[in-house]
């Protein structure tokens, strides 16, 4: 990597940073009460009281905090699993991880009576896990093994059956279906810092291991037998990889319910940017989708009418038509 290319990543690095916290405050500005930066900034404050402290600290801010983080495993998941399938159409929305997880959560609330925040972190993490296995057997049968078009297949194939499955249970009663209704959608409205707190071990353990596997992913790419000629431990590596992927999918989709589309456009637009270096893509990913998360439940306090439209929805809106343009375009193939 040339001196300038460093700089030029380092200067995009800070951009992006500078994104997301000018996302976090516009978000913190934007609602039914409009604020200025100067009323948010004293809101903020720690001994500051009144209408605009309540507004800020009370409903917005916590919002805003539970966007970020869930942005940030969202990114970084679809960029570690674009990288470990060499599938530029992976994403834990299309491959059915982020439907295992809802899945699971909603039957441990509707047929158990689960409902606290680590038990059903577990049962999140337990179902992201076991969609991401099944959908790689179910692509991986026959001749030409897991290519990326039967991984999206099996992966859609899955989502439809896990989505139809919710609604079967939604129809038992009015507090399954409100639940169904909180997993479908995907919002970080009313989610709170205590669901984030029992999700933040998770987040931080999935975050690490994605910023250290990066350097493997990269050998990875040249192939598995260069990989090992490099010193790389290939299983090890895409083992610690699904890891970080259902760490950060699993706890994220127990936050914030299942949010798509970050995780598959996010990482293309990144690599882009600066290439296919993953020491960058991966970090810069988390960053970019971060900040596209928070604008996005921005955005749909404002465009409703009568009522918010949940985050999730608004990245769906937002990164269908990005995900048409992915699939037409025939270089985007293969990684």
């Amino acid at each position: 990597m040339t001196p300038h290319s460093s700089g030029r990543r380092l200067a995009l690095f800070a951009a992006l940073l500078a994104a997301v916290a000018a996302a976090a405050l516009l978000s913190l500005m934007v609602g039914r009460q409009p604020l200025s930066p100067a009323t948010v900034l004293h809101a903020l404050a720690p001994h500051s009281t009144g209408a605009a402290a309540d507004i800020v600290r009370g409903l917005r801010l916590e919002r805003t905090v539970v966007a970020v983080a869930v942005g940030l495993a969202l990114g970084g998941a679809g960029a570690l699993m674009q990288a470990l399938t060499r599938n530029p159409l992976a994403d834990p929305g299309l491959l059915g991880v982020n439907a295992g997880a809802a899945a699971a959560v909603v039957t441990g609330f509707a047929l158990f009576g689960i409902s606290g925040r680590y038990p059903q972190m577990w049962l999140a993490l337990g179902g992201a896990a076991a969609a991401s296995v099944v959908v790689y057997l179910i692509g991986s049968g026959g001749r030409s093994g897991a290519t990326p078009a039967r991984l999206a297949l099996a992966g859609a194939a899955l989502s439809a059956v896990l989505l139809a499955y919710i609604n079967a249970l939604a129809l038992r009663d009015q507090r399954s279906y409100d639940t169904m209704r909180f997993w479908v959608a995907g919002s970080v409205v009313n989610r709170g810092l205590d669901t984030l707190v029992a999700a933040l071990p998770f987040l931080v353990v999935g975050t690490v291991l994605a910023l250290l596997l990066t350097p493997g992913l990269n050998a990875l790419a040249l192939g598995d037998d260069r990989g090992r000629a490099l010193g790389v431990r290939v299983g090890l590596v895409r083992v610690l990889t699904a890891a970080a992927v259902t760490l950060l999918c699993g706890a994220a989709t127990a936050v914030a319910g299942p949010i798509g589309f970050l995780g598959l456009t996010v990482p293309h637009i990144v690599r882009f940017l600066v290439g296919p270096d993953q020491r960058a893509v991966v970090p810069m990913s988390m960053l970019l989708s971060a900040a596209l998360l928070v604008l996005a439940d921005t955005a749909g306090r404002v465009i409703g009418t009568g009522r918010e439209i949940e985050a999730g929805i608004m990245t769906a809106i937002l990164g269908a038509p990005v995900f048409i343009a992915l699939v037409r375009r025939r270089k985007l193939v293969a990684l």
